[in-house]
């Protein structure tokens, strides 16, 4: 249980398991991927907006979002990637995810909030190459003696993206 942990433990703990997951996305292990979010996950990428005030300039939960998942949807979007139909993966893309900045906030006695600074760099074909850059705010929950992830907002800084995205964040 989280309750005994001290601050830095926790928060070492928490790190740990972010970087793990993003080296399992660059490596390409998408099924391991999906085991660490809970069933009933929200994989979320608002539309962000450039306003005339300094805000987070993301809109409402009920709004415009370019990701709205659940698990079946993260699950359908794996098998997707692997399939040979998904032609803008294909060949695979490389990616390298880089994380900094790690916020760590016990919410519960099994819960955790994340934040984090994000970089994804991803190549395609050795001719495109795309930066995605943004903050993410992950909630953990303790479940079975680990992690998973049950809430997963993403805020690129981008205003105007490629035309498509093929990575997960």
């Amino acid at each position: 249980m989280i309750g005994k942990q001290s601050d830095m433990e926790l928060h070492y703990e928490i790190e740990q398991f972010l970087y793990k997951e993003a080296e399992l996305l660059d490596d390409g292990y998408y099924d391991d991927w999906l085991d660490l979010f809970t069933d009933d996950v929200r994989y979320w990428m608002p539309v962000r907006e450039t306003l005339s005030v300094r805000s987070e300039g993301v809109r409402a939960s009920n709004e415009l979002a370019i990701y709205d998942d659940d698990k079946a949807f993260l699950e359908a979007r794996v098998e997707r990637f692997k399939s040979p139909q998904a032609y803008a993966e294909q060949p695979p893309s490389r990616t390298r995810h880089f994380l900094s900045n790690v916020q760590v906030r016990r919410i519960g006695n099994s819960e955790v909030v994340a934040t984090c600074n994000l970089l994804v760099h991803q190549t395609r074909r050795e001719r495109s190459e795309t930066t995605y850059v943004g903050k993410r705010f992950d909630e953990l929950r303790f479940v079975d003696s680990e992690w998973k992830i049950s809430s997963r907002k993403i805020v690129l800084d981008h205003t105007m993206l490629p035309r498509s995205i093929s990575v997960f964040f």
